[in-house]
């Protein structure tokens, strides 16, 4: 007999998802994983911005592109789609009735434009005090850039990121620098993951919902985590380093006889056991090397030095003696490469989900390791509006209403 899967932990939480593109995705995409039933909001036609960000797509069962792109396909899965027109009054009536249903809104639009759909916090508080709403924007409801468009590239250099990124400016190549991946949209939809349970753990307690005012500029301001406190400690703003560390000597990338390898060292024992493997032990008992404050200081001595010995062998004789050592260092990996690792193979980092329109779809799997509510793959990433009758249907609209709506346009 085969066993039904344990409960998850968000199991009974209903998320209403008007957002789009990448931060509020991933804040429900994570929720959704966690067991939360996703409603997601699309515009019929065209849906989520993403899907059209391609090419790569998804390989049908034909082994053709379908229209569905790779970047949507990352930050979609576990939900359902319900395809309607926001700029008609059916079609705001039908997101009022469902947000009366649901226990989080989650919403990325300009300040100001969900009021003209009567979808505004105010409003929807007022109908249902219980309910979390999020809102995500670039810069929050207020201030200066309140009503500005918010996109990552540009809160990466606004926020200080861009300054720290990079190779330095005395070096070939240093200038401004952005991460490879929209980090701040990501960590901004990690933050609103984070403050909606404690908004709902609020609202189980006291029936209470609140609107939580999430901004990319204000979490990339917090990303800056120890850079921002480096500043406001000495009051020097730190530069970029390129593959080095701000605090810490030796801590980067260094070229070894074959290719290249991260070593991060996070202490004098294993500073002093990398002497040893470089047969310098001399170094570690140099009062300008002995302690990680002085390496600090004279960084610009020893790393040289480190660059001339770590040249002498290959790549994979120092990965193996530094790891024989418990001395902290890495590979530096391909995506290919990182996704094929035996740890995470191991790990699980794969998952295959049957979508509709091919039965081999690959995705990067969620992180989240919990031992009594594991994370599900419930949904493959939906197609537009694939779920917009059964959601209707659920929200206890009649069949006839659904086939007239349709037709008129108002969902799809």
């Amino acid at each position: 007999m085969q066993q039904s899967p344990p409960p998850q932990a968000l199991a009974g939480v209903r998320v209403l998802d008007l957002s789009r593109v990448l931060a509020g995705p991933w804040c429900t995409q994570t929720l959704a994983d966690l067991g939360a039933d996703v409603i997601k909001i699309e515009r019929p036609g065209s849906g989520d911005d993403t899907r059209a960000w391609g090419p790569p797509y998804l390989r049908g069962a034909d082994g053709q592109d379908t229209s569905e792109a790779a970047y949507f396909l990352s930050a979609n899965r576990n939900k359902r789609s319900l395809a309607v027109d926001l700029a008609t009054p059916e079609g705001q009536a039908i997101v009022r009735k469902l947000a009366g249903q649901v226990d989080v809104l989650v919403e990325n639009f300009k300040v100001g434009d969900l009021a003209r759909y009567g979808l505004d916090a105010q409003s929807l508080l007022a109908e249902h005090p219980g309910l979390v709403i999020c809102s995500i924007t670039g810069f929050g409801q207020t201030g200066p850039y309140a009503h500005r468009a918010g996109y990552d590239y540009a809160v990466q250099g606004m926020g200080g990121l861009m300054s720290v990124t990079g190779e330095r400016d005395d070096l070939p190549g240093g200038g401004p620098q952005k991460v490879g991946v929209a980090v701040a949209d990501l960590f901004t939809g990690m933050y609103a993951t984070v403050a909606i349970l404690a908004a709902l753990r609020h609202r189980d307690a006291t029936g209470q919902g609140q609107v939580i005012d999430m901004a990319l500029f204000d979490t990339q301001l917090a990303m800056l985590a120890n850079l921002g406190s480096n500043y406001l400690c000495s009051g020097q703003a730190p530069g970029r380093m390129g593959n080095a560390h701000q605090n810490i000597v030796p801590y980067q990338v260094f070229e070894a006889s074959d290719g290249h390898l991260i070593v991060a060292v996070g202490n004098d024992r294993q500073f002093a056991k990398l002497c040893d493997i470089a047969g310098r032990p001399e170094w570690a008992a140099d009062a300008r090397f002995a302690t990680n404050a002085q390496r600090v200081r004279h960084r610009a001595l020893l790393v040289p030095l480190l660059e001339t010995v770590m040249r002498e062998r290959t790549r994979a004789d120092w990965l193996a003696s530094l790891e024989t050592a418990k001395v902290p260092c890495g590979s530096i990996n391909s995506i290919a490469e990182a996704l094929a690792d035996p740890q995470a193979q191991a790990r699980g980092a794969v998952v295959a989900l049957d979508h509709a329109l091919t039965p081999d779809l690959r995705l990067v799997a969620s992180p989240m390791k919990l031992s009594a509510t594991p994370v599900q793959y419930r949904h493959a990433p939906p197609l537009l509006g694939q779920h917009s009758r059964e959601l209707l249907l659920e929200a206890g609209c009649s069949a006839e209403d659904i086939d007239a709506w349709l037709a008129a346009g108002v969902i799809a």
